[in-house]
């Protein structure tokens, strides 16, 4: 169905405003502190994001040593058979990568790479995995098929997906292939849908999981006003998606319309502190369920730029833990998306639990 055609009630993600984030600064918190981001896009459609935008960030002084790119659906193929469209995305990305690599940058850009592969294809997926390893020179790591839906309302830039496809045979045919390639599978979905992602976990238990955003909590639509409610509904479904010890899960992403954040209307944009205080409980909970060594701080630039700059978002994650150890905050700063996407010389393409 094409996003015209759909009834539901629909949601614009704000586009970053340069001029409005240059309202709030303030110093870089603990600048010592190693990071990987394991979690970014590159585009250039409604505002670009492209190398020299994600530098700009990269250096406003914190120490990002790694970063991973996240599909997005940007650059596919025009020509050639559908399912190897999305190559394109993998290849395009891996060559802003190399220039980066050139130019001589401080963080190795995109370490990682992140595409997507329709999972409907099911044992017809192990082609286009193999081109994607192939075009990615090195830093392909795995896949992400968004299956983020509710029959509430529509917040998206590409056209949702159908209703239980996690449900489809064809989806878990598609799955078997990711072990022997060496290959994670990042999950975008919303707290509704967390019982199908743990059947699923359940069910390909060599499978390395990653949970984006936060297990993907509402606050639009039919969600509106009922945050209690919600976080309940979310805690239980996060609880128990953490028996899964294949399912690790990256911190962030609640910058987002979907989430109810509406920090983009206010006249300046928020502080790190007015972040944490917002952002800890969610996070507390992850932390306290899947434990330090499957969390991960993801940026999720430049989406959730639209609400705050990257210096003000590392703060607000870096106020979230000042209570833990030095080994706890290098788990979830680094050493956790390190080990799951691969990106330390000599580590195993196994899966990382």
């Amino acid at each position: 169905m094409a996003m015209s055609d759909d009834p539901r009630p629909r949601y614009v993600h704000p586009m970053p405003n340069a001029d409005w984030l240059a309202k709030h600064h303030e110093p870089v918190l603990e600048p010592g502190l190693r990071i990987i981001d394991p979690h970014h896009h590159l585009w250039d459609r409604g505002g670009r994001y492209l190398l020299d935008e994600l530098l700009a960030d990269l250096e406003t002084g914190h120490r990002i040593e790694a970063t991973v790119f996240m599909q997005c659906g940007y650059a596919y193929r025009k020509e050639g058979p559908p399912s190897l469209r999305p190559v394109g995305e993998t290849a395009f990305v891996a060559g802003l990568a190399a220039e980066a690599t050139r130019r001589g940058c401080a963080t190795n850009v995109c370490a990682g790479i992140v595409g997507h592969v329709d999972m409907q294809l099911g044992d017809a997926v192990a082609p286009v995995l193999e081109a994607h390893l192939a075009a990615g020179a090195g830093r392909f790591r795995g896949i992400r098929d968004v299956t983020a839906r509710d029959e509430g309302f529509v917040a998206s830039i590409v056209p949702p997906p159908q209703a239980g496809t996690m449900a489809d045979p064809r989806f878990g045919k598609a799955l078997r292939h990711f072990p022997r390639l060496g290959l994670s599978f990042d999950a975008w979905l919303y707290h509704p849908q967390l019982g199908e992602l743990t059947t699923l976990a359940r069910e390909h238990p060599q499978v390395c999981f990653v949970m984006n955003h936060a297990g993907g909590t509402l606050g639009l639509g039919p969600y509106a006003g009922r945050n209690e409610k919600v976080f309940v509904e979310w805690a239980a479904g996060m609880r128990t998606l953490a028996t899964c010890p294949n399912v690790q899960i990256k911190l962030g992403g609640l910058a987002m319309i979907t989430t109810g954040a509406t920090f983009h209307t206010k006249l300046s944009p928020p502080s790190s502190t007015t972040l944490a205080a917002a952002w800890r409980p969610y996070f507390e909970l992850c932390i306290e369920a899947f434990g330090v060594e499957r969390c991960m701080f993801e940026s999720n630039f430049p989406v959730d730029k639209a609400m705050c700059s990257y210096v003000v978002i590392w703060n607000a994650f870096k106020l979230v833990t000042q209570g833990s150890t030095a080994t706890e905050k290098a788990a979830l700063f680094y050493e956790t998306a390190a080990r799951v996407y691969r990106l330390v010389p000599g580590t195993s393409a196994a899966v990382p639990y």
